[in-house]
């Protein structure tokens, strides 16, 4: 199969002038791609796009007017107070690697940051495919400009079918479809103000210089503003993708009167596959931050002629309409003979310690706040722990030391950053085949969704510690030294693990404070892949780390600095 890169020209919505975008097979989202398990598919991506990149970057203060406003010049065309136009990001030429996010593959296929390619080259990948039924998505991943090339439209959805969710017959062929959500800016002409439909990405600078993460007042479903679907009244299959850079949605189904739906809502699958049973949406809205999936099943025939709304709970009172399409019933009674399953994963298993989760290692990952040892941006630090006395360093807080209490013993950890860039010594080998539980310590700062390659994983703990503010950093950690102060205290209960979040997932949200663990294994490919914030922006400003998978028999003869994979 060949897929290739095209610059064309899509219409975002029937009022707006076309739009030059970048998209696989050129198509914004690009093409989804269905395959069944256990057979191998081999992708040639083709990178056939000419011209620079079809984006308007600029950046202004942050107290100026809101950076989620469309355009950026004044009537006269010169430039809005304080704008500063990127013309370094114009200048950009397509240079592209593909990740297919969730995929279990070797380090070889995975879209190796550095490994982006050219016009008229191409990135030859092999996926086996071995895995649960699934919705994975493909997107660009190419080192520093990923927010870029993704806003430009390189996205598209990926289904894995297998035959246990054959069995479950659910809703399928036009019953069954994406909704591949994102959020989009757009230029304006400097003396009418009408909309032109040129991407615009306009990001606001802080004083300190930190530019913060790209939010639009636009949002998209399947490429289009404000989307309406007619639909009978049955039951319906929906995938749904949230490829925004940095946006998280909170969803929910209203009618015309504001009177929520939920009822008519099952959420049946998340990032991993389906989850063992059918759960209802929570009460304030299902969240899914960037890259994060999510199966849902909606019944309309309990909404037959009537009109409902996907709408996003965070956007209420902000910027932005909170409506992201409708859905218009249609009131001829049909013949659904789709009735909801009571269990659905037949090989779920829950993972929990001391019972059912195997032996395994650990690896620590600290997210700490901006500002933090006198970086502007959130960074990620690799924490490798200190047991001999004579190693410690004469006082605390010290920039890159970081004391914890075990929550499961009560005992003083102490953890040394080891590794905060991408380009940093690799520090994590890990064993192939091998269980290890993540630790993602949040000490402060904004929420992250952390996207782990390879494997899928479950949430196994998420404990809380006291912030110094809503959003701050957590009471005990120097953000200007860049440490702890003292080993800070265990953490306390931590918000409640919900039931559609028990299932097998590669993106976990972090709130400021949490200290999550989430187990996976290593399993499915060796060789050299990476983590990393999926806010596109942090991800490109250095929230992003490699770690290496190889046989065990391997590890024996292989000298390196680790840090981690291997505290039993």
């Amino acid at each position: 199969m060949t897929v290739t890169t095209r610059r064309t020209r899509v219409r975002l919505h029937s009022e707006l002038s076309s739009t030059t975008v970048w998209g696989y097979d050129g198509r914004m989202p690009g093409p989804t791609i269905e395959v069944r398990r256990d057979e191998p598919v081999r992708i040639r991506w083709r990178n056939g796009t000419e011209g620079r990149i079809p984006l308007t970057a600029v950046q202004q203060p942050s107290a100026a007017l809101p950076a989620t406003s469309p355009g950026y010049r004044n009537p006269d065309g010169t430039l809005q107070d304080g704008v500063d136009v990127l013309d370094e990001v114009g200048a950009l030429p397509a240079w592209n690697v593909v990740h297919l996010h969730g995929a279990r593959t070797s380090g070889g296929n995975d879209g190796w940051a550095h490994n982006a390619v050219l016009h008229g080259a191409s990135q030859l990948a092999e996926y086996p495919n071995g895995q649960e039924a699934t919705a994975l998505w493909y997107h660009d991943h190419a080192m520093a400009i990923t927010r870029f090339n993704v806003h430009a439209g390189l996205a598209g959805m990926y289904l894995i079918r297998d035959e246990d969710e054959d069995r479950l017959r659910l809703p399928h062929g036009e019953h069954e479809i994406p909704l591949v959500l994102r959020d989009c800016n757009l230029d304006t002409d400097p003396q009418t103000g009408e909309l032109t439909g040129d991407l615009l990405w306009k990001v606001p600078v802080l004083p300190n210089g930190a530019v913060l993460p790209f939010t639009g007042p636009f949002n998209l479903v399947n490429g289009v503003i404000w989307p309406h679907l007619d639909v009978e009244p049955r039951w319906y299959r929906f995938r749904v993708l949230n490829t925004a850079g940095a946006r998280p949605y909170r969803l929910d189904l209203v009618d015309d009167d504001g009177i929520t739906q939920q009822d008519a809502v099952r959420i049946i699958g998340t990032d991993g596959g389906l989850l063992p049973r059918p759960v209802r949406m929570p009460e304030d809205g299902l969240t899914l931050h960037p890259s994060e999936r999510a199966d849902i099943l909606i019944d309309f025939g309990a909404l037959r002629g009537r009109n409902v709304r996907l709408t996003d709970l965070n956007a209420a009172g902000g910027p932005t309409e909170p409506d992201l399409m409708e859905f218009r019933v249609g009131d001829r009674p049909v013949k659904d003979r789709f009735e909801l399953p009571s269990r659905l994963s037949s090989s779920y298993f829950r993972l929990e310690h001391g019972t059912t989760l195997p032996e395994h290692d650990h690896v620590f990952v600290g997210l700490v706040p901006p500002g933090s040892a006198g970086e502007a941006h959130p960074q990620m630090w690799e924490l490798a722990e200190v047991t001999d006395p004579a190693q410690l360093p004469p006082s605390f807080p010290a920039e890159g030391w970081v004391q914890l209490t075990d929550p499961s013993s009560d005992a003083v950890r102490t953890f040394r950053t080891v590794a905060r860039v991408f380009d940093d010594t690799t520090t994590f080998f890990l064993d192939h085949g091998r269980w290890v539980i993540w630790n993602l310590v949040h000490l402060g700062g904004p929420t992250h969704p952390v996207h782990i390659h390879l494997a899928e994983f479950q949430l196994l703990t998420r404990q809380q510690y006291a912030l110094t503010a809503p959003g701050g950093a957590a009471v005990g950690f120097d953000v200007a030294a860049g440490g702890t102060t003292a080993p800070l205290p265990a953490p306390g209960p931590g918000r409640a693990i919900e039931d559609y979040e028990i299932g097998w997932k590669d993106t976990f949200q972090l709130r400021a404070g949490e200290w999550a663990t989430v187990v996976g294994q290593m399993v499915g490919g060796t060789g050299d892949f990476m983590y990393h914030c999926h806010i596109l922006d942090h991800e490109d400003e250095g929230m992003m780390r490699p770690f290496v998978v190889h046989p065990p028999e391997v590890a024996q003869f292989h000298t390196h600095p680790g840090s981690g994979g291997h505290d039993h």
